[in-house]
C-alpha cells in the first residue's frame, strides 16, 4: 500500500492525470452474491471486479487468463471459500501465494457442516442463506476493506456497512415472520443438492433430501439416491421440489415422473443472483424472492 500511495504521489507531482480511487485501488470477487454486497459496501471508493456472471453456477464457471491475471494484481480478493468455486480455487491460491491480500468469507462466520449425503461432516459454504451470517460477512469485509484497499475513506465504508447490516436485519425480521406462517407439517425442503442448511437451521425448516445428495452440482445421483429420495418425499409428503436456476430442472422433472410421485418443480436463486432486469438481481432480493418462492410452494 506504501508503494501505491508512492506511485500516486509521483503521479500529480509529475504533472500527469491524478490517479483516480478506481485506477489505483482493485477488488476482485469471485461469486455474483458476495460481488453485490462489496460493491453496496465500497459504492464507488473502488473499482470491483466479478469473476462470476449472473445465473452461473458457483461450482463449475472458469475464468479467463486475463481475469486470472486480474487475481494476481488485486489489492483485495474476496471469496466465498470452503471449495464452493472449484473452478476458481487454484487462482485464489496463486493469487495469495503471490503475496495479494485475500479473504475466505466462509469459513469466518461460523460455518455448519453437511448433515447428511457424500458431504456429511464437511464444512457447507453456502452460509449466505442465513442473512444473520451474511451479517456478520458484512462486519467481516468491511475491516477487511479498510486494511488492504488504499484509498478507501474507513469512516464512510464503515458507515455504509451498519447502515447494509441494518437492511440485512430487517430482511431477517421479516423472512423469520414469513417463515413462521408454513405449517408444521409442510416445513420440509427438497433440493437440487445441498444448499439450504442455513437456511433451515435459521427459520426451523427440515431438509428431507436433495436430488443430488452433495454439496457440489458436479456430483451425479444413483438410482438408489432416486429411489430413497422417492422415499421421503412420500413419507412426508412433500409439495414441491426446488431446483437451482443455474440448473435444468430435468432430474427434478424425471424424479417427478419415474418415482410416481406429484410434486412442483420451483426454481430459486439460491446460489447465483440474476441479470440486472431479472427477479434476483441483488442479495436481497434474491432471498425475498426465493423465500416466498418456497412459501409459496410449500402452502400453496
Amino acid at each position: 500500500m506504501k508503494l501505491l500511495r508512492l506511485l500516486f504521489a509521483l503521479c500529480v507531482l509529475a504533472g500527469g492525470v491524478a490517479c483516480t480511487p478506481s485506477e489505483r485501488t482493485h477488488i476482485v470477487v469471485t461469486t455474483n452474491i458476495l460481488g453485490d454486497v462489496v460493491r453496496q459496501l465500497v459504492g464507488d471508493q473502488a473499482r470491483v471486479s466479478v469473476l462470476m456472471k449472473p445465473n452461473a453456477d458457483p461450482h463449475s464457471f472458469a475464468i479467463s487468463a486475463r481475469e486470472a491475471h486480474g487475481l494476481q494484481t488485486a489489492d483485495l480478493v474476496v471469496y466465498n471459500g470452503l471449495g464452493l468455486e472449484e473452478g476458481v480455487l487454484r487462482h485464489v491460491r496463486a493469487a495469495k501465494d503471490a503475496g495479494v491480500a485475500t479473504v475466505e468469507v466462509a469459513a469466518n462466520v461460523e460455518p455448519i457442516e453437511y448433515r447428511d449425503g457424500d458431504a456429511a461432516g464437511l464444512p457447507d459454504p453456502h452460509f449466505w442463506t442465513d442473512p444473520a451470517r451474511m451479517g456478520t460477512a458484512v462486519r467481516l469485509l468491511a475491516d477487511e476493506i479498510v486494511d488492504h484497499v488504499d484509498g478507501v475513506d474507513a469512516d464512510a465504508l464503515r458507515d455504509r456497512a451498519d447502515a447494509y447490516a441494518e437492511e440485512i436485519g430487517a430482511l431477517d425480521a421479516g423472512l423469520r415472520k414469513r417463515f413462521a406462517e408454513i405449517p408444521a407439517a409442510r416445513r420440509v425442503l427438497v433440493t437440487n443438492h445441498h444448499v439450504f442448511g442455513y437456511l433451515a437451521e435459521r427459520y426451523a425448516l427440515e431438509v428431507v433430501g436433495a436430488i443430488i445428495p452433495s454439496g457440489t452440482t458436479l456430483a451425479s445421483p444413483s438410482a438408489s439416491d432416486l429411489a430413497s429420495l422417492v422415499t421421503a418425499i412420500t413419507t412426508h409428503r412433500v409439495p414441491a421440489i426446488f431446483a437451482d436456476t443455474s440448473q435444468p430442472a430435468r432430474l427434478a422433472e424425471v424424479l417427478a415422473s419415474s418415482g410416481g410421485v406429484t410434486v412442483r418443480v420451483i426454481a430459486l436463486y439460491s446460489e447465483s443472483l440474476s441479470d440486472a432486469d431479472g427477479q434476483a438481481p441483488t442479495y436481497l432480493a434474491m432471498m425475498r424472492f426465493n423465500a416466498e418462492a418456497i412459501i409459496d410452494g410449500l402452502t400453496g
